[in-house]
């Protein structure tokens, strides 16, 4: 099993600024990937970043130039810097990693609890 722990939501007014954290522990062998989905009200959960084998990026197209994932490999920590916010990108922030657990050796999927990021006008 892999528990993520979420933190860094709140409430900002346009053009602010939030750095989200997530870490991972748990029985972790490895981790194949790590990202940010955020779910709107009365929308589906969509993926805003996501950061592959600690290297590779990939962002949602409103998003781009605007937010930046990164890794800490040692923590198995993700980090999302959010900076220029527009109030579309209010909404419950989750983050999410496909892991390789003992005693299993499956690769599963894993999200944690979610954070709030409210953008006001």
């Amino acid at each position: 099993q892999v528990q993520l722990v979420e933190s860094g939501g709140g409430s900002v007014q346009v053009g602010g600024s939030l750095r989200l954290s997530c870490a991972a522990s748990g029985n972790i062998v490895s981790i194949n990937d790590m990202g940010w989905y955020r779910q709107a009200p009365g929308n589906q959960r969509e993926l805003v970043a996501i950061i592959i084998s600690g290297a590779i990026t990939n962002y949602k197209d409103s998003v781009k130039g605007r937010f930046t994932i990164s890794r800490d490999h040692a923590k198995n920590a993700v980090y999302l810097e959010m900076n220029s916010l527009k109030p579309e990108d209010t909404g419950v922030y989750y983050c999410h990693t496909r892991a390789i657990t003992t005693p299993t050796l499956f690769l599963r999927d894993y999200w944690g609890q979610g954070t709030q990021v409210t953008v006001s006008s």
